[in-house]
């Protein structure tokens, strides 16, 4: 019966609330006794504790033998828990031995002695990236807001762990400096257009050196700096640079095509040009050495046979008139003053009418020199014949 029930409680002042007694008998529960008791007995067994006759342990000497191999059993499963580690196929490991620089760990199971080592594990082959926006001051003594985007992944993790505090906050004042220096070169007008390339090119070149400098093991792969805007104050007047820009361009190419379209039909006029002037030079000066030729050869005939030479001369020339030219042919008798109607309108008309390539057109002028010199060369032959008679 418990001590605060009801019924017979004579004898109530005697016990406590576990039924112990007072002054005497047992201290505390009986079920928590016994089951320390238990506890105690096993602990002994496992780590070599001694019993007394009785079967009880003596003292607590092999109680705290025994918790302390449990504390020592725990830290030995939580220190090998620490020591091995694994680093993955994209990973490496910077392992440092009292302080001092020991080993770099590559992919695959591994162990180190924590707290004499110490483990630094960073992914070497992922690539990070840093963006900042600012505005820079041109060459041109103009303010322009440049946002950039800085890749970049760890190429030595001894140099990334050991030589510099905070890498990445030496990277980020790195790129604050190398791009103010390269904006700080270029005019504003490159940098809002074509030049943003070369400006990133610029860029990267500057800092990867800053960064080799510090030695810091990154590597800078990319910067793309994105389209770069002027201030919101003087936007509209930079809009209006950049249309009047774009149409100074545009007017530039038309004029381009038209260069591109006139130039060589002109070269090729002029080309033309020289080459007729060339063929009627070489045609003059072939026909001149071949007049001057036939000449010579004239003149050594015509010291051979003179008559014969007059003579031959004489028909060819008739027959070049006469076969470019219209013919009358009027005949009679010495002595009759008949008068003969020729019909010149016609002939003149038939003149006018005929082809160029027929000769006819240029005979009107030189009709009469040809008729004196026949007459006259008639004239002649008619006195030889005298004389001769």
């Amino acid at each position: 019966m418990a001590w605060n029930e009801p019924g017979d409680n004579s004898n109530k002042n005697d016990q406590d609330p576990w039924g112990g007694r007072r002054g005497g008998g047992r201290q505390g529960p009986p079920d928590l006794d016994e089951a320390f008791r238990k506890l105690q007995d096993s602990l002994n067994r496992i780590f070599g504790g001694k019993k007394p006759r009785g079967g009880s342990p003596v003292g607590g000497k092999g109680g705290g033998l025994g918790l302390f191999g449990i504390g020592l059993a725990v830290l030995a499963v939580l220190w090998l828990y620490n020591a091995i580690y694994v680093v993955d196929e994209q990973e490496q490991a910077v392992i440092l031995r009292m302080g001092k620089y020991y080993d770099t760990v590559g992919p695959g199971l591994n162990f180190y002695f924590p707290p004499i080592d110490r483990r630094f594990q960073e992914n070497v082959t992922r690539e990070r990236a840093y963006s900042k926006q600012g505005q820079m001051l041109t060459e041109d003594e103009n303010i322009v807001e440049v946002p950039l985007t800085v890749q970049y992944k760890i190429s030595n993790l001894k140099d990334f762990v050991l030589n510099v505090d905070q890498p990445e906050v030496s990277l980020q004042h790195a790129t604050e400096s190398a791009l103010r220096h390269v904006a700080g070169s270029t005019t504003m007008d490159q940098i809002l257009t074509e030049g943003r390339e070369q400006m990133a090119t610029d860029v990267r070149d500057r800092l990867q050196r800053f960064l080799d400098t510090y030695k810091t093991g990154i590597t800078v792969t990319q910067v793309n700096i994105q389209s770069a805007a002027a201030p919101r104050e003087v936007q509209e007047a930079f809009d209006d640079v950049i249309r009047a820009r774009e149409d100074e361009q545009r007017e530039k190419n038309q004029a381009e095509a038209y260069a591109n379209g006139v130039v060589p039909e002109a070269r090729g006029q002029a080309q033309r040009i020289i080459e007729e002037a060339n063929g009627y030079r070489d045609e003059v000066v072939s026909r001149a050495e071949g007049e001057a030729d036939r000449f010579s050869k004239l003149v050594a005939e015509y010291r051979k046979a003179p008559e014969v030479t007059r003579e031959r001369l004489y028909l060819d020339s008739m027959q070049d008139v006469l076969s470019q030219s219209s013919k009358v042919l009027v005949t009679g008798q010495q002595g009759q003053n008949n008068l003969i109607y020729l019909p010149l309108d016609k002939m003149i008309d038939g003149r006018g009418s005929a082809t160029p390539g027929s000769g006819t057109s240029g005979t009107t002028s030189s009709t009469p020199d040809i008729g004196s010199r026949v007459a006259s060369d008639l004239q002649q032959r008619d006195l030889r014949t005298r004389e001769s008679r």
